[in-house]
């Protein structure tokens, strides 16, 4: 996966994660594995500053929390993710499929 479509998706599980509790580098970054994407905490703590640097995370010591303006872009990014979903994961057809291979 292209390095700025996987930070995309990292940053849409940090806002996610960031709903239910609190972040941090530490446990971002095995979450993140658990998803298949090999970070560094270089990388986690890159993507938490870009976040905070949006108004969408604000940061307190080591930890990260969710904004108001971060809860509204996640549910913009919902809102987009499905109808993005309903497209793209419906089976191909013999047709496309072959297109696609071609």
């Amino acid at each position: 996966m292209r390095a700025d479509v996987q930070n995309l998706f990292i940053g849409i599980h940090m806002l996610y994660h960031a709903q239910q509790r609190d972040l941090t580098i530490s446990d971002m970054q095995p979450e993140l594995e658990r998803h298949g994407y090999r970070v560094g905490d270089r990388e986690v703590k890159a993507e938490l500053e870009r976040l905070t640097q949006e108004n969408f995370l604000t940061s307190h010591g080591e930890g990260y929390s969710i904004t108001g303006a971060g809860i509204e872009e996640f549910k913009r990014i919902q809102i987009k993710l499905k109808e993005l979903c309903s497209e793209v994961l419906k089976p191909l057809d013999k047709g496309e499929a072959a297109d696609v291979l071609a």
